[in-house]
């Protein structure tokens, strides 16, 4: 029969929250994986023991803040409003149903004033302590990649700023190899102090020629947005041009986030490595292997893990030649000679070493006017081809042996599994496609304890699911010396053994173990027990 006008409210039951949280629910995993107590550690040199008024628990704080991103929830107003009628926020927090929660402006408060970037980063830290002492962490290779992040900007509020280029932090090492290859050519080495030198063209009042000179001279043009000036104007490819952050994140096999480093959108991935890799290997000094995409494939970095004692497996980086000409492997360098021979076999002698780190190797423009293929060589008027090698192409040249070895190829594949898999799951999961945040320490506090939450989800998830199979092993071992026992006073002849069989259930289709005893039974035909 049907029933009709179940409108049963107002009711007054006595009810604990305990019992109304499921055994499996997310919460309660994430309850037992760690300690909460050890954030009172942490914060503790932020309270006053003798001033004040008492405050709201620390721990409810970061809690409420794991739960925003746990679920993903844009705002703290929206976490708190669901916490009012979500009974497994109210029981994660330790709130009884009818005490009133704090008001998000407090718990917005204390993050923006008085965590600071210190306090985010001891407990990103500390989630990830806790994963290494449970043995989830897998740090031998090490995944390094960005994402961007959408700005809470305005994109029509920007202006146009001329600011200083920033220099390479790599720029003394290189000026010093490249001193030391212009003097083993027998060259002047540069000083550090001299201007470049002018170009003996004439110079013309073209817009373009001003933005070259303005370059040269250390100074770029930059959109910069009246809103949130820390953020970048991201531009690539057929994507939206917007106002962004980029986070540089390296991950282990796992997917366990190690390391973050937030940056304005317009700031490339090759440039922000260095500050990613130096954490990460000063936490992890037992890295082995850099796995990263092309875009980070360049001279520099390739020294710098080399030179570590380190491997960076690598893509291909498709040379950057004339279109319609000569094959860039068609040139081919002499190291014994030290020069350059090109397709019609013809040596490009070495000429100078410029600024930029690179050898000019030019040809002979006498045999190159006479030359058959010169226009798929050069279009130069003086007919002379000049072929640029970096001082540190070698390792270069070692990345790309290391990417066809078959061990650092199949690691490269693993990244769709590994960072990309963790962008994917920020941003379609955890709400981290846009931020509400503005300026550069309040967003990277923001990734940061986002990422945490990501870590602490997966180890509570790893270890119940390592506890669930646990218990299943210790039960089919009790079970098995349970029938054992029970064997030995049957005389009777029989067989005692034990099978794995296979049988796909109802909650899951797939096909699930199953543990089956072989017992004798009294009138001489086994018995099955399946656990």
């Amino acid at each position: 029969m049907m029933e009709k006008g179940k409108m049963e409210r107002g009711v007054v039951e006595l009810v604990d929250t305990e019992s109304l949280v499921p055994q499996e629910h997310l919460l309660r995993k994430v309850d037992r994986a760690v300690e909460f107590r050890k954030l009172y550690e942490i914060v503790e040199p932020l309270y006053s023991e003798e001033e004040g008024r008492t405050s709201i628990d620390p721990v409810v704080l970061f809690k409420i803040v794991l739960l925003q991103h746990l679920d993903g929830i844009p705002s703290l107003r929206g976490t708190l409003r669901r916490a009012q009628t979500d009974i497994a926020y109210r029981w994660f927090l330790g709130y009884t149903l009818n005490e009133e929660l704090p008001h998000f402006s407090t718990v917005s408060y204390n993050f923006r004033h008085r965590f600071t970037e210190e306090t985010i980063e001891r407990v990103f830290q500390w989630v990830l302590n806790e994963a290494g002492t449970a043995g989830a962490l897998s740090p031998a290779a090490v995944f390094i990649d960005g994402t961007h992040i959408k700005a809470s900007a305005n994109l029509n509020k920007k202006i146009k700023q001329e600011v200083p280029a920033a220099a390479k932090r790599y720029r003394d090492e290189l000026l010093a190899e490249i001193n030391a290859d212009r003097e083993a050519h027998g060259k002047k080495p540069f000083d550090d102090g001299d201007p470049p030198r002018p170009t003996k063209k004439k110079r013309d009042n073209t817009s373009k020629k001003k933005l070259a000179r303005r370059k040269k001279a250390g100074f770029k043009t930059v959109t910069k947005s009246t809103t949130d000036p820390d953020c970048g104007m991201f531009v690539k490819g057929k994507h939206e041009r917007q106002f962004a952050y980029e986070a540089h994140t390296a991950c282990d096999k796992n997917g366990y986030v190690l390391e973050t480093v937030v940056t304005p959108g317009n700031v490339h991935d090759s440039v922000a490595f260095d500050d990613v890799y130096d954490k990460v290997t000063q936490t992890f000094p037992e890295i082995e292997t850099i796995v990263a995409d092309s875009a980070y494939k360049t001279p520099h970095i390739c020294k710098k893990v080399f030179t570590d004692g380190r491997v960076l497996s690598t893509a291909y980086k498709r040379p950057m030649t004339m279109n319609g000409g000569h094959e860039w492997w068609k040139y081919v360098y002499d190291e014994y000679y030290d020069c350059v021979i090109c397709p019609e076999y013809q040596p490009l002698a070495y000429r100078t070493t410029n600024r930029d780190g690179y050898r000019e190797y030019c040809s002979n423009p006498k045999i190159c006017a006479q030359c058959p293929t010169r226009r798929l060589c050069t279009r130069s008027k003086n007919c002379v081809k000049t072929v640029l090698r970096h001082v540190w192409k070698d390792y270069e040249e070692l990345a790309d042996d290391a990417r066809y070895t078959p061990e650092y190829k199949d690691l490269y594949a693993k990244r769709k599994e590994t960072i990309e898999r963790v962008f994917a799951d920020a941003k379609e999961k955890h709400a981290m496609r846009y931020t509400h945040y503005r300026g550069l320490a309040q967003v990277s506090n923001w990734v940061r304890l986002k990422f945490a939450a990501m870590n602490l989800k997966k180890l509570a998830r790893w270890k119940a699911k390592r506890l669930s199979t646990l218990y299943f092993l210790l039960f089919a071992a009790l079970m098995y010396l349970l029938c054992f026992a029970a064997c030995q006073d049957i005389s009777l002849a029989g067989c005692f053994s034990t099978g794995w069989f296979f049988r796909p259930s109802k909650r899951n289709p797939s096909w699930v173990p199953l543990v089956t005893l072989f017992l004798p039974a009294a009138d001489g035909f086994p018995a099955f027990l399946t656990l």
